[in-house]
C-alpha cells in the first residue's frame, strides 16, 4: 500500500520537475526582442505591419514591461480593420546607424499614410518605439 502511493507521489515530483525544466528551455531560447541590422528591423517591420501579424510586431517593439504583446495584437487589429497594405518603411538619418523610421503605407479606401517612429539600439538589437523622441 505505501509501495503504491510512493510511486504516485515520486512520479508527481518527477512530472513537476520536468514541466518546471521545459518552461525554462522555453525562456531561456526565447529571442530578444528586435533584430540584429537595422536593415533586418526595416524589412521585418514592413512585413510585420502589412501582414497585420501581431506576433512579429510585438518582436521588433521597445516597449516598457510586458505588454508589447498585447499593444502588437491591438495595432495589428486597427491595421486590419483599416484596411492597410502597401506599406513601406524608411530608415534615417543613416540607414546603417538610425535613429528613426518612416512608416508609409495605404488604407483601404486608397488614402496614402505616413507616420514616424523611434528606432531604439540596445546590446546591438535594433527595435521600434511607438513614442516620441526624448530631446
Amino acid at each position: 500500500m505505501h509501495i503504491r502511493r510512493d510511486v504516485k507521489v515520486g512520479l508527481s515530483i518527477a512530472a513537476a520537475v520536468l514541466w518546471i525544466g521545459a518552461v525554462t528551455l522555453l525562456i531561456v531560447h526565447e529571442p530578444d526582442p528586435g533584430a540584429a541590422t537595422p536593415a533586418e528591423l526595416r524589412d521585418r517591420l514592413a512585413t510585420a505591419l502589412a501582414a497585420h501579424d501581431a506576433d512579429a510586431l510585438a518582436g521588433l517593439l521597445d516597449y516598457p514591461g510586458s505588454g508589447a504583446g498585447d499593444f502588437a495584437k491591438d495595432y495589428a487589429e486597427v491595421l486590419a480593420g483599416n484596411g492597410v497594405h502597401s506599406v513601406t518603411v524608411r530608415l534615417a538619418p543613416d540607414e546603417r546607424a538610425p535613429t528613426r523610421a518612416t512608416v508609409d503605407g495605404v488604407l483601404a479606401d486608397g488614402r496614402p499614410f505616413s507616420y514616424p517612429l523611434t528606432v531604439t539600439t540596445d546590446d546591438g538589437r535594433w527595435t521600434v518605439a511607438f513614442t516620441p523622441p526624448l530631446p
